[in-house]
């Protein structure tokens, strides 16, 4: 696999949500390219667990975890500028917060869920990406990545609240990308944000779970860790403002 000299050498990338299964795929995908990588969880055993992962499996890799309260905005540019003071640079922010809350039908949404939602789905969108923006920007490779639903395009009946928060975290998103595209003036962006979606991730511990299912559509958490890999391989101006689909688009 990695072989260190690829678009992610020496890159030095933050990974918010790091402990989950995605968050464990994406930092051992991104050591592995050779990146420097910062994750952050809001669960401090899962993320001990996470980077240990990832550093037993790329011996010599440096993936250092923190505790940081992304609902804080101040705590989130914090954490900015220390990975910038420590690292000497920021080259990417991978949100990979996730949560999910639904109901069977519409009339049954709890409100409470849109709550909780808007905060994990929206919030740390919000804070990350305004605390990031200029060190990314001051990156000669400066990717944000949101993984996002396909359902933010196609909601159904019973997840209101989930699609309508991953499609307003879309649309900051998408805001922050032509914010990247004005700082890049005529020559274009130099940094950029951009959009993975998904209809839903698997991972091995689900599969093993439920070995009869087909989990048709879904997206393996190694095949999107290869995704967001492959953002930096691609040049600025062909992913700033772009969606990329990991699923058939509805």
């Amino acid at each position: 696999m990695g072989n260190g000299n690829g678009a992610l050498s020496g890159a030095v990338i933050a990974v918010a949500g790091a402990g989950g299964p995605a968050g464990r795929a994406a930092l051992q995908r991104l050591a592995d390219a050779g990146a420097t990588v910062v994750g952050s969880d809001n669960d401090p055993q899962r993320l001990a667990e996470a980077v240990d992962a990832a550093r037993y499996a790329h011996g010599g890799a440096t993936v250092v975890g923190e505790t940081v309260d992304l609902l804080d905005l101040q705590s989130t540019r914090d954490w900015a500028g220390r990975i910038e003071k420590d690292f000497g640079r920021v080259d990417g922010l991978v949100h990979l917060v996730g949560g999910w809350r639904g109901g069977a039908s519409f009339t049954d949404t709890e409100l409470a869920d849109w709550t909780l939602l808007e905060k994990l789905l929206i919030r740390t969108v919000q804070h990350t990406s305004l605390a990031f923006f200029d060190a990314l920007q001051r990156s000669d490779r400066g990717r944000y990545v949101l993984i996002s639903a396909a359902g933010a395009t196609k909601p159904t009946a019973g997840n209101a609240a989930y699609s309508a928060a991953k499609a307003a975290a879309e649309a900051w998103t998408l805001a922050m990308a032509d914010g990247f595209r004005k700082a890049g003036g005529e020559g274009g962006p130099t940094s950029a944000a951009t959009v993975l979606i998904v209809k839903a991730l698997v991972h091995d511990a689900m599969r093993a779970e439920r070995p009869n299912a087909k989990f048709a559509g879904f997206t393996d958490v190694k095949d999107l860790a290869e995704a967001i890999a492959g953002v930096w391989e691609k040049p600025a101006a062909e992913v700033n403002g772009n969606r990329l689909w990991l699923t058939e688009k509805p």
